[in-house]
């Protein structure tokens, strides 16, 4: 039986249901066998790395971007355990917490198209996962506008230099930080505590 989870998100205005459901379709990856990495847009990275980074079983979220040329997206590259942690609870978290997926091309103050809502995936396995969440989460209303997240192939990913790494961690006292990053740790802390690692 999913779980259920109340939350607030940083869009209250776009949030419709009180419950945000775990996604119905998650098979177990096959045992003794890594993961491919999750590759997530949805916004700046700086806050998106530090929400991943967060969570138990995930070993290294990479900022970066994905995509080739003048359409890449800002991006993290996420290495997990999934024995601890599965891709379907990856972009539960990533949905309620680590952005808003109705907002097209532009998250918070951050406009263009490099801070869509994007997810990169690997496998068809992958895609299967993130569409049948995307069709759960729209069938339950649980926001009242469309969800626009792209789902793409993946192709590549490039790192972003050292300074751009744990900027959140680095900077805490950055008004950018302040205003549009540590909420959504607060909110990662008050809705999916058993998950958090610190």
């Amino acid at each position: 039986m999913p779980r259920l989870l109340t939350i607030a998100l940083l869009s209250a205005a776009t949030l419709a249901a009180a419950t945000f459901p775990a996604p119905s379709l998650d098979p177990p990856s096959a045992p003794n066998q890594p993961a491919d990495p999750a590759i997530l847009a949805g916004g700046c990275y700086w806050g998106m790395q530090a929400v991943f980074e967060r969570l138990h079983g995930v070993l290294n979220v990479t900022a970066g971007y994905a995509g080739a040329g003048k359409g890449h997206a800002e991006a993290v590259r996420i290495l997990y355990n999934p024995a601890v942690i599965s891709y379907g609870t990856l972009l539960e978290v990533y949905f309620a917490v680590a952005h808003d997926p109705t907002q097209r091309n532009y998250q918070g103050p951050d406009f263009g198209t490099q801070y869509r809502s994007a997810i990169f995936y690997a496998t068809e396995a992958q895609r299967k996962v993130a569409q049948a969440y995307i069709d759960q989460l729209t069938q339950a209303k649980v926001f009242r506008e469309p969800i626009v997240t792209q789902l793409t192939p993946f192709t590549a990913f490039y790192p972003e230099e050292e300074d751009q790494q744990h900027y959140v961690d680095r900077h805490p006292d950055s008004p950018y930080v302040i205003e549009n990053d540590l909420p959504k740790l607060e909110i990662l802390e008050r809705s999916f505590r058993p998950l958090v690692s610190r």
